[in-house]
């Protein structure tokens, strides 16, 4: 067992740890005060230091700064009743390993002193894995889905042809559409990518085709549509199946044609775009139940490209994991390292939510990652808060609202971009960080 600090100027409180801790079967020092905190720390070296933020004229923060100092593996656990964002991102910064508001379950506490404790463990013990020679393209993989893929691509890009995607969300149909753009002809051109399920139906057709002033009610001005717009380039319109039929005949006559009429104009302009299509739903089925045009389908279903799901390309998880781990280390200045066991935990998830998945948990785990470590306890808990529960457990709720605070700490209390990488609106964040009192 492990020997620990306790820094708590509340007589009860800290008689009530340190005999819990005890009892545990822990060795404990405690201390009423920051001197004497300071103290012990400069004559003995400990690897779990659990201290109060508001302790007397100094704080918490400067404990944490003393212990790290001496000890850079040291675990320091905070604990406060007046939590504000300001200090846990001070504490966050400074290297804290956790975070805890009171009053809080003892058990709560001994299993962040576990954590703490495995976290050591694991650093005597597991290797820390790195891949040199990285790709720098996100479109990553060596499995014989992806060459073919990569043959298909390198065949297509040079000429005019369509080009239909057709793959799960999140499995990269946007990055193959630019892979297609980027290696033809058009590549000094505009890519515009349209989500066709997030415009109104009532939209679409300015949208991509334009429209003139007085067109509709608030069409003020001449509007260029995104064909016009990308000119000599390509369009890359995604979700193709959410179309309405009666639009799917317009889109039809433009793929024939090579014309554009903006709403309310007389005259057709003709224009030079590639497009690129892609569908997460199976568009033939959707032509046998008369949800989608037989011949839109054939027009579109010129070279046609299936992207496999990650869960059939596992071998190209920990390229992909190290690729992100890269990317977010240098986004956020981190220097997270992934370990044998973590890889392995990547490697034997199923990945429901594909490649996008994986990117936005490696981000999360980057920042979140006690001591920089991606384990397999860090990797199961970011999956465990990520699968959909009935019911979410009073320790599940703590651990959620330590990663808000980790991650509002690394966006640098930037809640758009928190709320970005936790994979909520930010008027949830709102809500959340409400709720912790924050």
């Amino acid at each position: 067992m492990q020997r620990l600090l306790i820094v708590e100027d509340d007589n009860s409180v800290r008689n009530t740890i340190t005999t819990f801790l005890e009892l545990e079967g822990y060795a404990v020092d405690a201390v009423s005060s920051t001197r004497e905190a300071l103290e012990r720390l400069r004559k003995d070296t400990y690897p779990i230091v659990i201290s109060d933020i508001y302790v007397d004229e100094r704080t918490g923060l400067d404990i944490l700064e003393t212990a790290r100092q001496r000890n850079p593996n040291c675990a320091v656990i905070l604990m406060t009743a007046r939590g504000s964002i300001e200090t846990v991102m001070k504490a966050t910064q400074g290297g804290g390993f956790d975070y805890i508001a009171k009053p809080f379950e003892l058990d709560r506490m001994l299993d962040t002193v576990k954590r703490a404790e495995a976290s050591f463990n694991e650093q005597d013990g597991e290797k820390e894995l790195e891949i040199e020679d990285l790709p720098e393209s996100q479109m990553i993989g060596s499995s014989p889905k992806m060459v073919e893929i990569y043959k298909t691509i390198s065949l297509v890009a040079p000429t005019n042809a369509t080009v239909l995607l057709e793959g799960e969300t999140g499995t990269g149909k946007e990055m193959i559409a630019r892979m297609v753009h980027n290696n033809s002809p058009r590549a000094q051109q505009p890519f515009v990518p349209v989500d066709c399920g997030s415009i109104a139906p009532s939209l679409i057709e300015s949208e991509l085709f334009g429209a003139v002033k007085g067109a509709y009610t608030g069409a003020d001005r001449d509007r260029m549509g995104v064909f016009e717009a990308a000119n000599n380039g390509t369009v890359f319109l995604d979700e193709i199946g959410d179309l309405e039929l009666g639009f799917q005949l317009n889109l039809l006559r433009f793929l024939q044609e090579k014309e554009v009429r903006p709403l309310g104009s007389a005259r057709a302009k003709k224009v030079d775009v590639r497009v690129i299509a892609a569908t997460n739903r199976d568009l033939q089925k959707m032509v046998e139940e008369g949800k989608f045009r037989e011949d839109l389908w054939y027009r579109l279903n010129v070279v046609r490209i299936v992207l496999p799901p990650l869960v059939e390309r596992r071998g190209d998880v920990p390229l992909l994991a190290h690729y992100f781990l890269r990317k977010y280390n240098e986004r956020y200045g981190q220097q997270a390292k992934l370990t044998e066991s973590g890889l392995a935990a990547l490697e034997n998830y199923s990945w429901p939510g594909n490649v996008r998945q994986l990117q936005h948990m490696l981000e999360r785990l980057t920042i979140l990652a006690p001591q920089g470590r991606i384990d397999e306890a860090a990797v199961r808990e970011a999956i465990d808060l990520t699968e959909p529960r009935d019911s979410a457990s009073d320790t599940l709720a703590d651990t959620e609202a330590d990663q808000i605070r980790r991650v509002l700490s690394a966006a640098g209390g930037n809640k758009s971009r928190a709320a970005k990488i936790l994979g909520i609106e930010r008027k949830t964040l709102y809500r959340k960080l409400e709720r912790m009192g924050l």
